[in-house]
């Protein structure tokens, strides 16, 4: 896997297919290979070249002493992007990688072509802080995960569909019991979700943005979802029915369908303009929030 030194962070990265790039941010205590399933494939049939990487403090990229600051993240990101020379581009992020693709797109305009944020949220209330927080004190513990611990994760993360469902409910129960999420790296990660209040902070991002929330997404509410995408100008605003905060992973046709139709649009929005501006013309305003439930 290659690997880029970006802030004296070794980050691993991969490219996935061939065309116009875009940049996946993973969320916490997640590898990039999440995105691989379903938004990769879909990506590269699309015509595009997905890009993914670790963040840091998740291996197989460095993990150094934290604490971590979204600010880091942003950073790192920013870095990556320069350092690969694929901006401006789009940029995709979930949960926490949400969380810093639009801060990047506010920090770095010149680097982000188009956002898409799936559960994301600009601000940390009490249950969220302290869940982040408890979660990321466990992730230092080495005691043995619990089949309590196991459940408890698959409520959160999945809805309800998924959880009445026995066979995919098991293989999750399996997964997430083979593979938990431990170390200092992944808990300074979920630290770093805790933020102020940034929503009026992102009324100055000028890139065009999407937000996809998931109905029964108990991490990020779809609530938290519409302060952001209201807060954006211009943001678009899709609701998935019956998901939860894995909603990307539980109904990928669904949200891949909004990925891939945002983002022709947004390059036909930015070729008109590019266009526009080389003739002297005036670029197209973007407009208010748009809003769909799928």
């Amino acid at each position: 896997m290659p690997v880029a030194r970006v802030n004296a962070v070794r980050l691993s990265y991969e490219t996935h297919g061939t065309g116009r790039p875009v940049l996946l941010v993973p969320p916490a205590g997640t590898r990039s290979a999440i995105w691989l399933l379903h938004q990769v494939p879909a990506l590269v049939r699309a015509g595009y070249m997905a890009v993914t990487f670790d963040s840091r403090g998740m291996a197989p990229s460095e993990a150094p002493a934290g604490p971590y600051r979204l600010a880091d993240f942003v950073a790192d990101t920013a870095g990556l992007i320069s350092e690969l020379g694929i901006g401006p581009c789009p940029v995709i992020g979930a949960s926490l990688g949400a969380m810093v693709t639009q801060e990047l797109a506010l920090a770095h305009p010149e680097l982000v072509s188009a956002a898409v944020m799936l559960a994301t949220r600009g601000r940390t209330d009490f249950f969220r802080r302290t869940a982040a927080r408890a979660a990321a004190a466990r992730m230092r513990d080495q005691a043995p995960v619990s089949p309590y611990e196991t459940v408890a994760q698959m409520a959160q993360m999945l809805s309800a569909a998924t959880l009445a469902d026995d066979l995919q409910a098991s293989d999750w129960f399996t997964l997430l019991r083979h593979f938990p999420v431990r170390g200092p790296g992944p808990a300074a990660q979920y630290e770093a979700t805790v933020t102020d209040d940034r929503t009026g902070a992102l009324s100055g991002i000028s890139r065009r943005c999407l937000v996809i929330a998931f109905h029964e997404d108990s991490v990020t509410p779809p609530a938290f979802c519409r302060e952001v995408a209201i807060a954006i100008p211009g943001c678009s605003y899709v609701e998935i029915p019956a998901a939860g905060h894995f909603g990307f992973l539980e109904d990928p046709s669904a949200v891949n369908g909004a990925l891939l139709e945002f983002l022709a649009s947004a390059h036909a929005v930015t070729a008109a303009a590019t266009c526009a501006s080389e003739a002297g013309r005036p670029a197209a305003a973007g407009g208010r929030l748009q809003a769909a439930v799928i």
